[in-house]
């Protein structure tokens, strides 16, 4: 009920645009399809209940209970409702009602039409004797056999039985009107079908706006009528309309628990095109559980022939954003690797820097101490500070550098996603070249270290043999063998710091390092301590 007070709430306030009135009933949808579940229980519950009470009463009373049972299943469970409907019926012939052995093969007829069993339903109904039925049943009767050549007319799809059969489906409507009482809700759905297949378009659209709005129709009536609706304002290219239509049929649909039903199959079709992939993808999904739930053949089929559009647009949409975010995440990823690397490198300088100034400090305060220590003391100083200097240069240059690129990329791919200009994202990010930029970083690095320690490469050969000794090749300032000594120099002990840094392996780092040391001409334990002796400018 509180449902339904938010759908009238909706669509009563009539300053708000149809768009705005759809997204309201689709979040009215999807907290319904959320409950599917409570509402088949609450069914199976009735169902059961009345089962329950069929093992308790007389022979005389079962014929009701069961026909209860059938209208339960009729179309919820083809199985199911094809296995009381043959109880209902050996009940009939047992009680020798020629009335109700003619309503129960009109039941059997009916969800051989649900189940899309054409030839087996009209076998059945045409055996029925109608004139034994009261008006009611007969208007029924009629009524279900006209829909059986309207449905078996949009199923054949050949033109020349297309007409044949709905100018059959037309004469038993009529034959069914006659026998309803008109401003009835049979009269009325006689009606609008009849004006829909003869292309009254707006005469079917005034009668079934009548019975939505004047008459208290059930969930299951409600949901026929809708979806019959929405049917005639996508016949007149009202596409808004027929969503809105198709939605209050799926809510009444699912509240109802109604397995064999189209309103989700053409929802999700409507949604498709309009760019709602998503939704599309999950309502076709319960269209085809339900037809496989209920047993439908038709629908299946009908299912079947837009699902693996919808599925396949799902998924390339969903694998191209899944690759696009990877990438996104790399990038960043990378970028905050070497921001933050960079930010220890400079971290440690700074603590240096702090240690240094607490040694001169110290040695002001020691002025008895001899000056050559206040000599080393000041060169320390001069190299900490030339370091400083040049390397908190050096990280905010980088920083800002790899800070506006993380932007330009950031803007560039939220307006692709803006424009929805998907492959067009695919170019944003073909146009970073990892790799280069990689290489332009650890130039800048070379350059900058050079630039402190421009005797380093030879004095760093010097502890070699000639046959042993590092030559850079043509354009290089430094190689990697290098590069690892050089953060080394920089104060950057840590295996597995350098490891990031460099963008190996630990156990690579680990395996140059010990190469070197291996021919070097100091022992192994002294050979870093060379390397920390060499001089700044």
């Amino acid at each position: 009920m509180r449902v339904w007070i938010v759908i009238g709430l909706v669509l009563g306030f009539s300053q708000v645009s149809a768009i705005n009135r759809t997204d309201s009933l689709l979040q009215v949808l999807d907290r319904v399809l959320a409950r599917r579940g409570d509402y088949d229980q609450i069914k199976i519950q009735r169902i059961n209940a009345l089962k329950q009470q069929v093992k308790s009463v007389s022979e005389g009373k079962r014929y009701a209970l069961y026909a209860e049972i059938c209208t339960e299943y009729e179309k919820f469970v083809y199985d199911s409702a094809s296995t009381y409907i043959t109880r209902l019926k050996e009940e009939a012939y047992r009680e020798r009602d020629p009335s109700r052995i003619a309503f129960s093969k009109t039941k059997l007829g009916f969800i051989y039409l649900s189940a899309g069993m054409f030839n087996e339903a009209l076998d059945t109904l045409l055996t029925i004797e109608n004139k034994q039925m009261p008006d009611s049943l007969r208007s029924e009767y009629f009524g279900i056999l006209a829909r059986c050549y309207f449905d078996l007319s949009d199923y054949n799809g050949d033109e020349s039985f297309t007409s044949m059969y709905t100018n059959i489906g037309l004469r038993y409507i009529d034959s069914a009107l006659l026998l309803s009482g008109k401003g009835s809700r049979q009269f009325m759905a006689l009606s609008a079908m009849k004006y829909v297949k003869t292309n009254y378009l707006d005469s079917a659209k005034q009668v079934l706006m009548d019975m939505i709005s004047n008459l208290k129709l059930s969930n299951p009536n409600l949901a026929i009528a809708a979806s019959t609706l929405g049917h005639v304002y996508r016949l007149e290219g009202d596409t808004e309309g027929a969503i809105q239509m198709h939605i209050r049929a799926a809510i009444a649909d699912n509240m109802a628990s109604t397995k064999e039903t189209l309103a989700m199959l053409r929802l999700a079709e409507l949604l498709y095109p309009k760019g709602d992939i998503t939704r599309a993808y999950d309502y076709v999904k319960i269209a085809m559980a339900d037809a496989n739930f209920y047993g439908a053949r038709h629908r299946k089929v009908q299912v079947a022939a837009i699902f693996p559009i919808i599925e396949g647009n799902k998924l390339g949409t969903a694998e191209r954003q899944r690759r696009l975010l990877f990438i996104y995440a790399i990038l960043i990823t990378v970028s905050s690797v070497v921001i933050v690397s960079f930010a220890v490198i400079i971290y440690k300088q700074s603590r240096k820097i702090r240690i240094a100034d607490r040694n001169i400090q110290a040695a002001n305060k020691s002025l008895h101490e001899a000056n050559t220590q206040l000599q080393e003391v000041n060169k320390h100083l001069m190299e900490a500070n030339k370091i400083k200097e040049e390397y908190i240069g050096y990280y905010f240059n980088i920083n800002s550098e790899y800070l506006m690129k993380i932007s330009a990329f950031k803007q560039g791919v939220e307006n692709k996603l803006m424009a929805k200009k998907f492959d067009d994202i695919r170019l944003v990010v073909n146009n970073i070249n990892l790799k280069k930029e990689r290489e332009d970083l650890y130039l800048s690095f070379d350059k900058v270290f050079l630039k402190l320690f421009p005797d380093f490469v030879s004095t760093f050969n010097s502890l070699f043999k000639e046959e042993d000794r590092i030559e850079l090749k043509e354009g290089q300032l430094l190689n990697t063998e290098l590069r690892i000594f050089a953060l080394i120099r920089m104060g950057i002990h840590d295996t597995e710091k350098i490891a990031k840094i460099l963008d190996y392996s630990i156990n690579t780092i680990y395996n140059y390092k010990a190469r070197l040391k291996s021919r070097s001409l100091v022992p192994n334990d002294e050979f870093e301590r060379h390397i920390m002796q060499i001089k700044a400018i």
